[in-house]
């Protein structure tokens, strides 16, 4: 019988709701759940759902990114800067 490695996710929950409503972005560079995709700027599209990965081996990865719901801002891995939070109209925060 074959028996698959467990592995740990290490990810903290940031979501303030169940309702939210994501789109598939292409990353170039990795990001951590909660970081502001693609900069932390007013070139923010969302937050991205969860950790991805993107090394010299796999190249660019597609991105779960949220572009509507709540989200418990304390919990991010990084404040969300005054020009991203104007133009992330969908995201709500508490």
């Amino acid at each position: 019988m074959f028996v698959k490695p467990t592995t740990e996710v290490n990810q903290i929950n940031f979501l303030a709701s169940a309702k939210y409503q994501n789109f598939t972005e292409q990353a170039t560079k990795s990001y951590k759940a909660g970081e502001v995709f693609p900069a932390n700027d007013a070139t923010a599209k969302g937050v991205v759902f969860s950790d991805v990965t993107v090394d010299s081996e796999t190249g660019p990865q597609p991105c779960a990114v949220m572009v509507e719901g709540y989200v418990l801002e304390a919990r991010l891995p990084e404040p969300i800067t005054e020009e991203a939070k104007a133009v992330l109209t969908g995201i709500k925060y508490r």
